[in-house]
């Protein structure tokens, strides 16, 4: 590779609570869709980014799905997402 790299110990990736991708999806086809390749050694670690939002009435940031997409303070539901819908490699840890 042109930067060197002929290992990779870990692929850390993030996911988030209120993203469309399902963490027990990728940790179960991972093996083999990097089977033949680089990373076909690699560790996969998963981090879960919680779905953050601000209350658009009382600005209250709350988790939205452990208050059921209503804020806890004073149940509005209108909100901004703030974190959640990610989905991105962090990390790529070399040997």
């Amino acid at each position: 590779m042109e930067n060197g790299v002929t290992q990779v110990e870990t692929l850390v990736l993030q996911v988030g609570e209120l993203s469309p991708v399902v963490p027990q999806y990728i940790e179960a086809c991972y093996p083999a869709a990097v089977d033949g390749t680089l990373l076909q050694e690699t560790k996969l670690k998963i981090e879960i980014i919680p779905g953050i939002a601000r209350c658009s009435h009382c600005s209250t940031i709350f988790n939205l799905l452990q208050h059921r997409d209503a804020c806890p303070t004073c149940a509005a539901a209108d909100w901004e997402v703030l974190s959640g819908k990610e989905f991105m490699i962090k990390e790529i840890v070399a040997c």
